[in-house]
């Protein structure tokens, strides 16, 4: 799977900016992520219950990032955070 779009919600915008001290480290994982979006490292996953149309990765131990696949080429990420994102 290559990922050829990818789009940004405004919540996501946000979150990037609270997190800016991860910067270098989020921006690591979002390129290996376009590369490589089932990459063991990442531990992908699919989200349940009111999330279930969500997947998420993580970016370190306690940050994740809530995506979903779109189309075949095009994922879009929603928000990025604890796991406080998943209520």
């Amino acid at each position: 799977m290559k990922i050829k779009n990818v789009y940004y919600s405004s919540q996501f915008k946000k979150s990037i900016k609270k997190y800016r001290q991860n910067r270098k480290q989020i921006e690591k994982k979002i390129d290996q992520f376009l590369k490589d979006p089932f990459d063991k490292s990442l531990k992908t996953h699919k989200l349940t219950g009111k999330l279930a149309s969500y997947w998420a990765f993580s970016v370190n131990y306690h940050l994740r990032i809530l995506f979903e696949f779109i189309d075949e080429e095009t994922i879009g990420f929603i928000d990025m955070g604890t796991h406080e994102i998943y209520r």
